[in-house]
């Protein structure tokens, strides 16, 4: 596909609409679909062409493992095994922002090439009636990675897709901007019980009050277990400045709470009020926003508690150098 012809873009909640994306989906096709964390690009996950037809669209590495999408706890378990502990939780949130990776099944459909040879799956059921309505209609997991090129910034709009992808992709479901705007959080099921590989849109906080037990954290040097485990991710091309109170002559500030500083410099307010909510929603948005200014950016300090933890973890993944 030449990178000059625009996808199509069409409402997501018109069911002419999915209809036409299962149909694409189910002849191997690529769909961006929009999902209460980040937009995905969704496809067939028991197809090898198809993934290889997604990490190719998105250049990801093949090392790289997708999470597969689910419309139910009892699809989930037809392709993973997950712990009592795993499944009570996920009952409580589900669906929602909360990825659970598990041993894969032997009798599981999900290909190979999506799990990046692992003999683990990550999993989610997603608050989406897009990619629900997807699956329900194809009977079938689909993986969807966010729905931009390998590394840089995720997209929270159709036009974030159409920009980032061009026409690799062969239709853009546009369920308006993101909701909730920062990616699920991913937790292995492991024999010495939960532990959070990547921090995301449901807070650890949360995640402890619920299981009643405090959240183990991956080694930041362990081996790529599930998506968002590189080092250097959702990056800008711009240098990237973390924990800035006064930002530098012509960079551009993304603020936090109230800052009034030199008027000279392009301010992105990712909260005024300090919410942490308010600013996830914002931070892949303001950093595209930012990026599109063509100036070195700075980023206001982020409190690291609840959803900053996962605001923190984006930024430093984005702050890190390319070559990592």
């Amino acid at each position: 596909m030449s990178d000059k012809a625009p996808s199509p873009v069409l409402p997501s909640h018109d069911d002419v609409n999915l209809d036409r994306a299962a149909a694409i989906l189910g002849e191997g096709g690529l769909v961006a679909v929009p999902t209460e964390t980040v937009y995905g690009l969704a496809a067939d996950a028991t197809s090898p062409h198809a993934i290889a037809a997604l990490y190719a669209a998105k250049g990801r590495p093949r090392f790289n493992p997708l999470i597969a999408h689910v419309d139910s706890l009892e699809r989930a378990l037809s392709l993973v095994d997950l712990s009592p502990a795993a499944q009570a939780l996920a009952k409580t949130v589900w669906p929602g922002p909360l990825t659970l990776v598990g041993r894969h099944r032997d009798d599981s459909p999900v290909c190979d090439l999506a799990r990046a040879g692992l003999d683990t799956l990550a999993v989610r059921w997603p608050d989406s009636p897009a990619m629900t309505g997807l699956i329900s209609r194809l009977n079938r997991p689909l993986a969807a990675p966010s729905a931009n090129r390998s590394g840089s910034i995720s997209p929270t709009t159709a036009q974030h897709v159409a920009d980032s992808l061009g026409s690799r992709v062969n239709l853009i479901l546009d369920g308006g901007p993101c909701r909730v705007g920062l990616e699920s959080t991913i937790l292995a099921d492991t024999p010495d019980g939960l532990v959070m590989l990547r921090a995301g849109a449901l807070e650890a906080e949360h995640i402890e009050a619920l299981t009643g037990k405090a959240l183990k954290r991956a080694d930041a040097s362990a081996a790529i277990a599930a998506p968002g485990m590189l080092k250097s991710h959702y990056a800008p091309d711009c240098p990237l400045r973390l924990n800035v109170t006064e930002p530098a002559p012509g960079e551009t500030y993304l603020a936090f709470g109230q800052w009034r500083g030199d008027s000279a410099n392009a301010v992105l307010d990712l909260s005024s009020t300090g919410d942490l909510a308010e600013a996830a929603a914002r931070l892949f948005a303001h950093l595209r926003k930012a990026d599109a200014l063509g100036k070195p950016i700075a980023v206001a300090p982020i409190p690291p508690e609840g959803l900053g933890e996962a605001i923190n973890d984006r930024l430093a993944r984005a702050a890190a150098p390319k070559d990592n």
